[in-house]
């Protein structure tokens, strides 16, 4: 599974701008939470589509972007979450075991 790694604001902007031509994904993940942990394994042993950007988000090292991207795209902060964003807009978000790359592909392709 190739990641992005989320580490800066001006990222999001980046993640708004791109997601006009493809879907981007943002998964929110700590460190401290085994389901978490559990969440983003399947996550890795799934097949990554090549037509979507993924990115990886510490919250924990980065808890202050973790804010951000919920405050930008109006969802509730969630541990582990996964965001789908199309056309500058999250169309869809998930939390903990409710996570898997079926679902994340359905959305991203729903026109």
């Amino acid at each position: 599974m190739h990641w992005i790694h989320l580490t800066e604001d001006e990222q999001i902007k980046q993640i708004i701008a791109r997601s006009q031509d493809k879907p981007q994904v943002i998964f929110k993940h700590s460190t401290r939470c085994s389901i978490s942990s559990v969440a983003l394994s399947r996550l890795q042993k799934a097949d990554q589509p090549s037509d979507i950007d993924f990115y990886f988000l510490d919250l924990i090292a980065y808890r202050h972007l973790s804010n951000k991207v919920a405050e930008v795209f109006h969802v509730h902060h969630e541990s582990p979450q996964v965001l789908v964003v199309r056309n500058g807009e999250c169309v869809y978000d998930e939390s903990h075991m409710g996570i898997s790359m079926d679902e994340i592909m359905e959305q991203a392709k729903a026109a």
